[in-house]
């Protein structure tokens, strides 16, 4: 193997190990994150179509993937959302290297199918927008499980999966841009720190007559 595939599989060992544990970027160095971005640069580069090709998920899941990360972080009059930054990819390739998330999404995804099917008799990718939002109501906030253990799957997945999604997301061009973020500028010459401006004396208190 490869140095380069040996540091790139390192990185990606490390980002999953990360996100299985808490919000990545909260543990590790943002440039490992935004590294993997451009893992997925060069391979789209490297392809005839510019295409990306999922390293864990099957066709149906990456579909899946593709449209549950754009419902988390939709693109709107300022910016793409996490279709058009990469999450979709980013996840896949922090996953292909990480056997926990690979058992909790891949689980998720057969779980909210199930859900869709017992409701409407249909998987997640056929059921009409509303009733998508309906399942994805359901798991969107930890509280529904308590009244309803049987959420509880769907919720563990759900919250991964969009802490996965903001990471993938904030870590790319699109969302560092969408932040604002202008990082360190290099200075050529420094001129010292900026004059503090003249502040009006203030005046002391009167004495407190003594009786």
């Amino acid at each position: 193997m490869s140095y380069d595939a040996m540091t790139r599989r390192n990185i990606l060992k490390t980002l999953g190990l990360g996100v299985a544990t808490t919000s990545v970027l909260s543990v590790i160095p943002a440039e490992a994150a935004e590294h993997t971005h451009q893992m997925v640069a060069a391979e789209q580069a490297a392809s005839p179509a510019g295409a990306y090709a999922p390293k864990f998920f099957n066709p149906r899941q990456w579909t899946m993937l593709q449209q549950l990360c754009q419902t988390i972080i939709p693109a709107d009059d300022r910016s793409g959302g996490a279709m058009e930054a990469g999450a979709p990819e980013w996840i896949d390739l922090v996953t292909s290297e990480n056997e926990h998330l690979q058992r909790q999404l891949s689980g998720g995804m057969v779980w909210l199918d199930a859900q869709c099917g017992a409701r409407f008799d249909a998987g997640y990718l056929e059921c009409a927008p509303e009733q998508q939002k309906q399942v994805l109501d359901g798991i969107a906030y930890r509280k529904n499980a308590k009244a309803d253990p049987s959420l509880q799957t769907g919720v563990e997945f759900f919250d991964q999966l969009r802490e996965m999604t903001m990471d993938g997301y904030f870590t790319s061009e699109i969302g560092v841009k969408d932040l604002d973020y202008r990082g360190n500028k290099f200075l050529k010459t420094w001129t010292g720190c900026p004059p503090v401006p003249d502040l009006a004396p203030v005046a002391a208190p009167s004495p407190t007559k003594q009786g």
